[in-house]
């Protein structure tokens, strides 16, 4: 494949030359066709003399004209697509007329976008909650805009965008954006604070609204939107908690949408409307630290983003760390430190499985040249990221010294797109008094940025709320039925992240002593599992029951695999099936059968998974 471009190696677009500054689009939304219709009018900036063709992003887009709009004229120009690359897209040029001059520059492009196109998802009635009405709704990130619009599908690039969306008129549309203006049929919006391309989102389908606090709603279908807004109802604490630490907000307003289950992420940062899994609810707020995660991307990713996804760990690192911070001021310092532990568990899990074959992308920097995005997806930025902030804050002298420091650097590149060194020159030049100096002198950043595996060195946590955790997974793992069945330490009281943390140290165990029927019953009555909504516990319950081959509970792990596309979940019990011969070829069967209603990046990966592909 080699590298499509030389700012970011995942696209063609050339932000060095010419980079784009507003996006107008208009688009008339065909549920029949499963189809978007209309233009976007891009204006650009022409950063390069004597510009002889513009390139854009595109994956699988019909392109029915380009129009270059002057003075009040319209110039078509010529315009040819590349053949495809796989999962990447293809490359479109637009000629430009000889000696094009530095400056402002209006094309406008006329397309519409494939029946399956891999950034949408169009549901049919039958797939939603109310049965009654379709559904569509996108994902960018992190390569999936150029399915949408033809754009420079780069993070290194941002723009602002309003937008004219025609719609059925018992449908609601939302975007990633303010709504400007709604008329029956026809919403408006507006986006003015600049946003890469992987941003860009939309949903349409029947959704009502409930208020979280001032400028905040939930939107959902009607029939969970009153339990959503219970569960959420935590979001203004959270937002406000996110400011005192980062900074205004500026993005006006902050809405969550409930998605349908196919919604292949947790939550998706998508600004003014946060995209936010149904697999969170689960009754008890307990999942609901998501949304944490979500509003610190406000700072950490929207406001400062990583300009090619080779430094994700700018992004989710850094969010990682904003959202521990956020619960710590809401739940304590005990509470922050057993979820940042929890987090290295599931690090040690994916550097396990899903990647063994691939310890390239264990790295905090990765090499992007010949692996896309979407394959190089995994815990590692998010994990390894934040236990490389949290180390560099105790180094520092702690949260005392290194918040404002966090402050000044979201101020520092605040609508800007940044490399792992421009992080590192701020550091070095906000902390460079002698005593710091030579505290930054002990960072091995060869090390921290480029070793394999695990974090080299793991900061210094308070244990006591994972020690119980760590001594529950012993006990299960080494005693027999028997000897649990009798043991009165099994039925200490814990929280439900603390069941959670267990029950994920039990799945890491080599071994477990006598893993078979009794063993999972007595983990079911002991913690109450069976009746558990929580989707966290029931993936975990499901992987120990694979994992002890109870091949009499396989449709129930199937309903589970079915009952959401959360790549989270519906991966590793994929994989799990894959390597137990006995049930391999009915997980297989059953993924052909709906392997339509996922999203693209979702299919195409458990594909990989599965050893289809």
């Amino acid at each position: 494949m080699g590298r499509l471009g030389t700012v970011d190696p995942s696209s063609y677009s050339q932000p060095d030359k010419i980079t784009t500054e507003h996006s107008a689009i208009n688009w008339q939304v065909d549920f029949g066709a499963t189809k978007l219709r209309g233009s976007v009018l891009h204006r650009f900036k022409v950063l390069a003399s004597n510009l002889e063709s513009i390139l854009l992003d595109v994956r699988d887009l019909d392109v029915k004209n380009a129009t270059l709009l002057a003075g009040g004229t319209e110039l078509p120009i010529n315009f040819f697509v590349s053949d495809p690359v796989p999962d990447m897209g293809q490359k479109l040029t637009l000629e430009l007329p000889t000696g094009t001059a530095k400056g402002s520059l209006n094309v406008r492009i006329d397309y519409e976008t494939a029946s399956n196109a891999s950034g949408l998802q169009w549901l049919n009635p039958a797939q939603t909650l109310g049965k009654k009405h379709p559904y569509m709704f996108s994902q960018c990130q992190a390569i999936h805009a150029r399915s949408v619009i033809p754009c420079q599908d780069t993070p290194a690039v941002k723009f602002t965008y309003d937008a004219v969306v025609q719609h059925p008129t018992e449908l609601t549309a939302l975007m990633s954006a303010i709504i400007d203006k709604n008329e029956p049929g026809k919403t408006h919006f507006k986006q003015t604070v600049p946003i890469p391309a992987y941003l860009v989102a939309i949903a349409i389908g029947k959704l009502v609204s409930r208020p979280l606090g001032a400028n905040s709603n939930v939107w959902a279908e009607e029939a969970i939107v009153d339990a959503c807004a219970e569960e959420f109802s935590e979001t203004s604490t959270m937002l406000k908690t996110a400011s005192d630490l980062c900074g205004p907000y500026v993005w006006k307003q902050y809405d969550l949408l409930v998605m349908p289950p196919s919604f292949p992420f947790g939550g998706m940062e998508n600004p003014c409307l946060t995209f936010v899994t149904p697999t969170l609810l689960a009754g008890d707020k307990s999942l609901a630290n998501v949304v944490a995660h979500e509003i610190a991307h406000s700072w950490t990713g929207n406001l400062v983003t990583n300009k090619n996804f080779e430094h994700f760990w700018l992004n989710e690192g850094f969010t990682v760390f904003v959202e521990s911070k956020i619960v710590g001021r809401m739940q304590g310092a005990k509470e922050l430190d057993f979820r940042m532990l929890s987090n290295l568990t599931e690090l040690q899990e994916c550097l396990r499985t899903q990647l063994s074959d691939t310890p390239e992308l264990t790295r905090l920097v990765v090499d992007l040249s010949n692996c896309g995005p979407d394959d190089a997806f995994s815990s590692v930025p998010y994990i390894k990221g934040s236990t490389f902030l949290r180390y560099l804050e105790d180094l520092l002298g702690g949260p005392q010294v290194f918040e404002p420091f966090l402050r000044d650097y979201l101020k520092k590149f605040a609508y800007k797109s940044i490399v792992t060194d421009d992080f590192k020159g701020a550091l070095y030049d906000y902390f460079k008094d002698a005593d710091k100096k030579d505290k930054l002198g002990l960072v091995d950043w060869e090390l921290w940025l480029k070793s394999e595996g695990m974090p080299p060195i793991i900061p210094k946590f308070d244990e006591s709320l994972s020690n119980v955790t760590k001594e529950l997974a012993t006990q299960w793992s080494s005693k027999t039925v028997d000897e649990l069945a009798k043991s009165s330490d099994i039925k200490q009281s814990i929280s439900i992240h603390q069941l959670i943390e267990f029950l994920g140290k039990l799945i890491e165990s080599k071994d477990i002593v006598e893993l078979n029927a009794r063993k999972i019953e007595l983990l079911e009555t002991t913690y109450n599992l069976k009746q558990s909504k929580n989707a966290e516990i029931r993936f975990r319950l499901n992987r120990l029951i694979i994992r002890a081959r109870l091949i009499q509970r396989l449709p129930e792990l199937i309903e589970f695999a079915n009952s959401n596309f959360r790549m989270k979940f519906c991966r590793p019990i994929y994989r799990d099936l894959a390597a137990w011969p006995e049930a391999k070829p009915a997980a297989v069967e059953n993924f052909l059968k709906v392997k339509d209603q996922m999203m693209a990046v979702c299919s195409h990966t458990i594909e990989k998974d599965l050893g289809l592909k």
